[in-house]
């Protein structure tokens, strides 16, 4: 699908002082074209765009098709931006299905995440916040259930609250490949018993998804647990930029569970968001405002970020 008009819309932009900080950082979470949804850049275009602000690459992330191949062309197209393939566990994909793993992480993908638009706590429930933007998925979601296309929802816990057989089977692949682990829209305890298994399967880079998004919210306390298995807590700029929760509350978590254990990322791609490119630099001078120090924010924007994909 192509890349839709843009209407002129004022978004903010970086400061120079932002945009020296963030510089060598990888976006860990974009969704950009070609996608099954309208998207406001291509991934081609966005490595160029990489590559005039100073990032060192980015991860490409798809609610329902593999990314590895569309990664491998972009690091062609475009040498010295690594974009880096993806795989999120949903029913297009079959599930927790360690095939399409396998097969991902043999194409060099780097991150899987659990499912999101799939996964039963998802699916139970999507809480509404007032004067919260949609995510564009929801849409979707709701077209594929007017014409009768539902996957059946995923469950990664039994009625125990253990971890289903088929997610074993996914953390060894992952272990193995030493693939990145993302917790996607799981609930708070499905998270912990997922982390809490990877852990023990031999997973060494997990990254907790957008902890304060709508259908996650975790608690501090939870956070601190996760961090304690060595989860990095993803702070994503659209979540507070789209109202799902406060730029105050944000800032909160970052400094309750430590900038050391946060990594920032955009999870941009939206037509009606800033670009892409912006939203580290821009998620940086958020915190800059907020009194953060340039060293807290160079760690959660850079050093982290490459720490979790291999690249230090």
């Amino acid at each position: 699908m192509s890349v839709i008009a843009m209407v002129e819309v004022v978004h903010p932009i970086p400061s120079d002082r932002a945009r020296a900080l963030v510089a060598g950082g990888y976006d860990t979470h974009v969704h950009v074209a070609p996608d099954v949804m309208e998207r406001r850049i291509d991934d081609v275009t966005l490595a160029r765009r990489f590559a005039e602000v100073g990032l060192a690459g980015f991860v490409l992330k798809s609610h329902y098709v593999p990314t590895a191949e569309r990664a491998e062309v972009v690091r062609g197209v475009v040498p010295g931006v690594e974009a880096l393939g993806a795989l999120t566990l949903n029913g297009s994909v079959g599930g927790l299905n360690p095939v399409a793993v396998e097969i991902a992480g043999r194409q060099g993908a780097r991150v899987v995440w659990l499912p999101t638009v799939d996964c039963a706590n998802e699916r139970a429930g999507r809480a509404a916040i007032q004067g919260a933007t949609p995510p564009m998925w929801a849409a979707l979601q709701d077209d594929l259930a007017a014409r009768g296309i539902v996957a059946p929802a995923i469950e990664v816990v039994d009625e125990g609250g253990k971890i289903v057989p088929a997610l074993h089977d996914v953390f060894a692949v992952l272990a193995r490949h030493d693939m990145v682990l993302a917790t996607g829209h799981l609930s708070g305890p499905e998270i912990v018993a997922a982390v809490d298994a990877a852990v023990d399967a031999g997973v060494r880079r997990i990254i907790v998804t957008h902890p304060e998004f709508t259908s996650q919210q975790l608690d501090v306390a939870t956070q601190r647990r996760l961090a304690s298995r060595g989860a990095l807590l993803e702070r994503c700029f659209t979540t507070a930029y789209t109202k799902k929760v406060s730029w105050d509350v944000l800032f909160a978590h970052i400094r309750a569970v430590g900038p050391e254990h946060s990594l920032l990322s955009s999870d941009l791609g939206q037509p009606f968001n800033p670009p892409v490119e912006d939203g580290l630099a821009l998620l940086a001078d958020r915190l800059l405002g907020a009194g953060f120090s340039e060293d807290e924010v160079r760690t959660m924007a850079v050093v982290n970020t490459r720490r979790v994909v291999g690249r230090p």
